[in-house]
């Protein structure tokens, strides 16, 4: 067997080591005493816990009686015998006990057939005799992080479960990226001060501003969410503010507003950067005075709210340009909050999938027991343009579409379809749209406003869209 390895496969191989709460162990079944004894040699100055067993029943022994982050069998243990049938019932008794349990086969009579059956029972590999050592290493990190992050999220959303039980928001971040934005949420939130969330489309702006509210002082009061980038300019006022009967054609009678409606509590103010200016002057003498006046009344009424919102938007770029107040900048922003994208946050993608697997499993009574680590693999590999949002969108779908007890790639609609353009035959009318819509606010750097006036719609009439196909 090959033995040399490269200087970049030990730091990589110690750095995954050290990367969980244990070193990662792995457990070794082959008949012949030398194959084992190279398998030692090469993983253990890796940083490998290596246990090596002779036969299909010390395998079941040892996994009866320790927890292991990957296996490697051989296909054959009886002398003379090169069908693999022993090392392939072996393999589908570890996949029936644990099919998160990464199994890598190896066998010295490799053919495609072989191999082809071995991953339809349930291997996430194949190795044939003698193998190249860097290819082996690379297999077992690719495995051995993928295990441990679906051990991550099921840990963590079976205590994301019992957070929601009570009564707090699905607040779920665990990526380095996300300890800036869950530091200020724990610093900020018991004050009163207006906060500002930035992001882009679908990074979960509204979640945080929910979970600060839940964590203030005006937890027992109601938080009113308003999308302000959706208001038609003519109606604006009238659901911020309020109205008295005969204010307009169609006041026929007196309405409360959204500001009286969070006195005492919090209001989030969803994509503020695309307020028209000439209701941003509104929005800030409210702000400053702290009192409302429907639309048509002329008496005021005070309210005490905390001011929570948030864009996707450039608001001190769009100062410069004179498309936003500053002097409002300078009230929304007391504290500023940025949630990185999904892209940025990927160690969080395991576990956000598996809480939306199991919202939406249970909302369509479906009998689904989880992700298959290729499903897993193919998550992590994707772009997410569309941010978390995006990948709640694919998770609904996913069960829905999905046919066996796990979620398969197959059934996320990853494939070329989402990851390049395909010729407008062989797409649905929803599909052109929706490459349309992300076309736009691509090329517009999320401007919601600018890309609805590129496609002929009503700032509104693209935020339905962009609900609808999870953008």
């Amino acid at each position: 067997m090959p033995s040399s390895t490269k200087p970049e496969e030990t730091r990589l191989s110690a750095a995954l080591a050290q990367s969980g709460s244990r070193f990662p162990r792995i457990l070794a079944a082959d008949d012949q005493q030398h194959i084992l004894q190279a398998l030692e040699l090469l993983l253990k100055p890796q940083g490998y816990e290596v246990d090596v067993v002779r036969s299909p029943e010390l395998v079941r022994e040892a996994l009866a009686s320790s927890s292991y982050d990957a296996v490697l069998i051989d296909l054959n243990y009886t002398r003379d015998t090169t069908s693999g049938r022993e090392g392939l019932d072996l393999l589908s008794e570890i996949v029936a006990i644990d099919s998160t349990l990464p199994v890598i086969v190896m066998t010295a009579w490799g053919n495609v057939e072989l191999a082809v059956e071995a991953m339809r029972r349930g291997a996430r590999d194949f190795i044939q005799k003698p193998w190249e050592n860097e290819r082996l290493l690379a297999i077992l990190r690719t495995q051995i992080e993928l295990h441990r992050a679906l051990q991550r999220a099921e840990r963590l959303a079976a205590e994301n479960r019992l957070l929601s039980v009570q009564g707090r928001p699905e607040f779920i971040a665990t990526a380095p990226s996300m300890v800036p934005v869950l530091e200020a949420v724990t610093r900020f939130a018991p004050s009163d001060a207006n906060v500002l969330i930035t992001g882009e489309h679908g990074t979960g702006k509204e979640v945080v501003a929910r979970t600060i509210h839940v964590l203030s002082l005006r937890a027992s009061r109601q938080l009113i969410a308003v999308n302000t980038g959706g208001l038609a300019e003519g109606v604006f006022e009238s659901e911020l503010f309020g109205h008295v009967k005969g204010a307009f054609t169609d006041a026929r009678t007196d309405r409360i507003g959204r500001f009286e409606l969070a006195d005492g509590g919090t209001i989030f103010l969803d994509e503020i950067g695309n307020v028209p200016v000439r209701q941003q002057s509104k929005l800030l003498r409210v702000l400053e005075s702290g009192e409302v006046e429907r639309v048509g009344s002329s008496r005021s009424k005070r309210v005490d709210v905390r001011l929570i919102s948030a864009t996707n938007s450039d608001l001190q770029a769009a100062c410069q340009t004179g498309q936003f107040r500053e002097d409002l900048l300078f009230r929304l922003n007391t504290v500023e909050i940025h949630l990185p994208s999904l892209r940025e946050r990927r160690e969080d993608i395991p576990v956000l999938a598996l809480h939306f697997l199991s919202h939406y499993a249970s909302r369509y009574r479906r009998a689904i027991r989880g992700l298959d680590p290729s499903a897993l693999q193919s998550l992590m590999q994707y772009s997410w343009p569309g941010n978390v949002r995006e990948l709640e969108h694919t998770l609904e779908r996913a069960v829905l579409m999905c046919r066996s007890e796990q979620i398969q790639p197959s059934d996320l609609g990853l494939g070329p379809q989402r990851s390049q353009a395909q010729n407008l035959e062989e797409l649905s009318l929803e599909s052109v749209e929706s490459i349309l819509i992300r076309k736009a606010l691509q090329r517009f750097q999320g401007n919601v406003s600018q890309a609805a006036e590129a496609l002929g719609l009503s700032r509104g009439a693209l935020y339905r869209r962009m609900e609808k196909y999870g953008l």
